[in-house]
């Protein structure tokens, strides 16, 4: 009963944590030709599972990632707090590079960026993969103690995130302003990224309290805006 209930919890913590996951891939597969986006989905988020397998089954050198490598001003840092500097920084900027282009391209100031190739995008996927599987394979460790109840927790939250990343993309990518707050999203998880490889631990209970709230504002301005239209072909 207690590996069940464990199981359970897991399972839920680590789809809460794909959210991220989610709609990173749904933004840099939007960067794709309509019939890529889908193999790039999977193939992301299929090496998400393979890499937090792999981690789960080298628990030992993933617990060394929270050693001190060195200190600087009074501050240690460890592997795995260089990871979630590097990995913070990397989608700082990147989602604030997406959002300049976006901006510039409505306002014909700047030039449309070619899209990615295949190979691009599942490359810069894996690159975040990495940082959102140490950070899940530390929880689950933290959490239980089994190594079937993680593999299968990390399995279920992955086919959740395959079965629903495609969803996300489609909505993101039908409405410009979801879009743009979703890249918002990724630039407060970055920032919630590095705060943490800097030892200042934000909750992510208020993280996801305000990405919740702004979707669901957001969410309500679009349906009052779809109600204002008058009605096609009535004149």
């Amino acid at each position: 009963m207690e590996a069940i209930v464990a199981l359970l919890t897991l399972t839920a913590l680590e789809v809460v944590l794909g959210i991220d996951n989610i709609v990173f891939i749904s933004i840099l597969s939007d960067k794709l030709p309509p019939e890529q986006r889908a193999k790039a989905r999977i193939i992301g988020l299929s090496l998400a599972f393979v890499m937090r397998v792999l981690f789960l089954l080298s628990i030992t050198w993933i617990m060394r990632l929270q050693t001190p490598l060195f200190e600087v001003f009074g501050m240690d840092f460890s592997g795995k707090e260089l990871i979630l500097v590097g990995g913070g920084l990397f989608l700082m900027g990147k989602a604030t590079y997406e959002i300049h282009h976006k901006l510039g391209a409505a306002q014909g100031k700047v030039k449309v960026p070619k899209r990615l190739t295949l190979a691009a995008v599942v490359i810069q996927i894996l690159l975040v993969d990495l940082v959102f599987s140490v950070d899940s394979v530390i929880t689950a460790v933290g959490l239980v103690r089994e190594l079937w109840v993680m593999i299968t927790a990390v399995l279920i939250a992955v086919v959740f995130m395959m079965a629903f990343a495609g969803s996300v993309s489609r909505l993101i990518d039908a409405h410009p302003s979801l879009k743009v707050l979703a890249l918002a999203f990724l630039v407060l998880i970055g920032f919630q990224l590095m705060a943490e490889g800097f030892e200042y631990k934000i909750p992510k209970g208020y993280t996801y309290f305000a990405m919740a709230f702004s979707l669901a504002v957001e969410v309500l301005n679009i349906r009052l805006q779809h109600r204002a239209k008058p009605p096609t072909g009535v004149g």
